[in-house]
C-alpha cells in the first residue's frame, strides 16, 4: 500500500501542471459556424455536468511516459473535435446558438500524491473521493457563469503508480448524457486506433432542423422547466453492485405462470432495480418524516432512435424527456410489481406516442407533461413529496473506453445536484452497478435495509 493509505479525505491533494485550449484539427467551414440550438436544449438543465474515469496503471504499456500518453490524447481530441465541431465553440451572447469558430476546450493536466490501489481501496466506504478528480473550478459553475466558459473541460490527473483520473465535464444547455458518453466512448477508440479525422463520423448536427426554437416563457410554468430539485443539502453518495442471480428469480416469480406470476410481461432489469431502489427510497421517507409521501420518479428516456425523422436518429445536443412516473400512497400499494407497472405503463406510453407523433406533438406532449408534474401544484410545485431520478446508462459502454491503456477500473457520475441514481454496466458486462446520491439520513437506511440489500453483492 502506499504511504497515503491512512486517510485520503484529508491528505489528497491535486497539483495542477499545465492547461491549454485543444482545437479541431482542422477548421470549421465557415457554414458551419453558427449552431443553433434547439428546444431540448432550451429546457436543459443550466449546468455542468462531470464524469470521470479511473484508469489502473497497466504494466504492459509501462514504455509510455506520462508525456506520450497525454501527447496521444490531445492529439485523438484534437481529430475528433473537427467532426464535433460545436463541441470547441462558445455559447453566443444570445444563448440561442454556438459561435463555432474553433476557440478550443480547455484540456487540463494534473498529479496527485496517492496511490490508485489506496484510492480505489478506500472509495469502497468514501464515495465522495472521485470529487477530487472534477476538472478544475468545475464546482464553481453556476448560472451566473455557465455560459462564458468552454462547453467541455478535460482533465488527466496522474496518479503515483502510474495510473491516471480521466474526467470530463460538459455543459447541459448544448450537450446531453447521450452526447457526452458517445463522445468520450469514441474518443477512446480514436486514440487506441489512430483513427484520422477523415474517419470520423458519429453525429449528426441538424435536430433543430425539426426541433427549432420555441417561446417556452409562454409554453412553461417557471418551476416545470428543469424537472430535479437542486437540493441545498449535501448528498452523499455510495456505490452498489446488483446480484445478477437474485434478479432472475425476482424475474421468474413475477412472471411464472405456475406460480402465480403477476406480471404479463417480462420487466427488463432497469425496470425491476429501479423498482427495488424507488420502493427502499420510500420506505426510507416513511421511516425519516413517519408519513407515507406521494413521489415523483424522473426517468430520462432517450428520444434518438424513437421519431419517424431521420434528424432524431444521433444528434449531437440535448434530446431526452424527463418522463415523470408519480406514485400515490393511497392508489398505488408497495408490492415491487406495482411499482414496475407504474414505470412500463408510463415510459411505454410516451414510446408509443413519439413513434407516430409530429415534432410539433412532441413538443406539446412535453411541455404538457412538465406542467402537470413538475409544475403542478401536487407534484413539482409542493414541497411535501420526495422526487428521484433514475438514470440508466446501461447501453452506453463507458466500461470499455479503451484509449489505448485498458479500461476503466471505477466511474463517477454527475453533478450532486439532487437525488439520483446511476444504473450502469459493471466491467464484466454481466451485472448492472448503481452509484446513489442521497441526503445522508435516506442512505443511512438504505444501507441498513435488508430487502434491498438482498438484491446486492458484497
Amino acid at each position: 500500500m502506499g504511504s497515503l493509505c491512512v486517510n485520503l479525505s484529508d491528505q489528497i491533494q491535486v497539483e495542477i501542471i499545465s492547461k491549454k485550449l485543444i482545437k479541431p484539427s482542422s477548421p470549421t467551414p465557415n457554414h458551419l459556424q453558427n449552431f443553433k440550438l434547439s428546444f431540448f436544449d432550451q429546457i436543459a438543465e443550466k449546468t455542468h455536468m462531470p464524469l470521470v474515469l479511473f484508469y489502473p496503471h497497466n504494466p504492459i504499456n509501462s514504455s509510455y511516459t506520462h508525456n506520450h500518453m497525454v501527447q496521444q490524447l490531445e492529439e485523438s481530441l484534437s481529430r475528433i473535435l473537427t467532426h464535433v465541431y460545436p463541441a470547441a465553440g462558445r455559447f453566443s451572447e444570445s444563448k440561442r446558438s454556438i459561435n463555432c469558430q474553433d476557440q478550443g476546450i480547455t484540456f487540463i493536466k494534473a498529479n496527485v500524491n496517492c496511490q490508485m490501489d489506496d484510492f480505489l481501496q478506500q472509495t469502497r466506504t468514501n464515495f465522495d473521493l472521485p470529487l477530487h478528480f472534477w476538472p478544475q473550478r468545475i464546482k464553481n459553475v453556476d448560472a451566473t457563469n455557465l455560459f462564458t466558459i468552454p462547453l467541455m473541460v478535460v482533465q488527466i490527473t496522474i496518479f503515483q503508480c502510474g495510473g491516471f483520473a480521466l474526467s470530463m465535464s460538459t455543459a447541459h444547455p448544448a450537450i446531453d448524457g447521450w452526447t457526452s458518453f458517445t463522445f468520450i466512448y469514441e474518443w477512446s477508440k480514436v486514440c487506441k486506433l489512430g483513427i484520422p479525422a477523415e474517419n470520423i463520423n458519429f453525429m449528426s448536427f441538424n435536430l433543430v432542423n425539426i426541433f427549432g426554437p420555441r417561446d417556452i416563457s409562454k409554453m412553461f410554468k417557471p418551476s416545470a422547466i428543469f424537472p430535479g430539485k437542486r437540493l441545498d443539502t449535501k448528498l452523499v453518495a455510495k456505490k452498489f453492485v446488483i446480484d445478477e442471480v437474485s434478479l432472475l428469480k425476482l424475474r421468474d416469480k413475477l412472471t411464472n405462470c405456475n406460480n402465480s406470476g403477476v406480471l404479463s410481461f417480462k420487466p427488463s432489469r432497469v425496470e425491476m432495480i429501479t423498482a427495488i431502489l424507488w420502493r427502499a427510497l420510500l420506505r426510507a421517507s416513511q421511516a425519516i418524516s413517519g408519513k407515507w409521501k406521494p413521489s415523483l420518479m424522473s426517468f430520462p428516456l432517450n428520444l434518438r432512435g424513437k421519431l419517424k425523422y431521420p434528424e432524431a436518429y444521433n444528434p449531437f445536443g440535448n434530446f431526452i424527456i424527463e418522463i415523470p412516473i408519480t406514485f400515490e400512497p393511497k392508489v398505488t400499494d408497495m408490492e415491487l410489481q406495482d411499482f414496475i407497472i407504474l414505470i412500463r405503463e408510463k415510459v411505454q406510453k410516451i414510446i408509443n406516442y413519439c413513434d407516430v407523433a409530429s415534432a410539433d406533438d412532441v413538443v406539446d406532449m412535453v411541455a404538457n407533461l412538465y406542467n402537470e408534474s413538475y409544475g403542478g401544484r401536487e407534484w413539482g410545485a409542493n414541497d411535501d413529496f420526495e422526487e428521484f431520478t433514475c438514470s440508466s446508462l446501461c447501453r452506453f459502454h463507458m466500461q470499455e473506453a479503451d484509449f489505448g491503456w485498458g479500461n476503466p477500473s471505477l466511474m463517477h457520475f454527475g453533478s450532486r445536484h439532487n437525488q439520483v441514481f446511476w444504473l450502469y454496466s459493471t466491467q464484466c458486462g454481466t451485472s448492472i452497478a448503481v452509484q446513489m446520491d442521497l441526503k445522508e439520513n435516506y442512505m443511512d437506511f438504505i444501507e441498513r435495509d435488508q430487502d434491498f440489500l438482498a438484491f446486492t453483492k458484497i
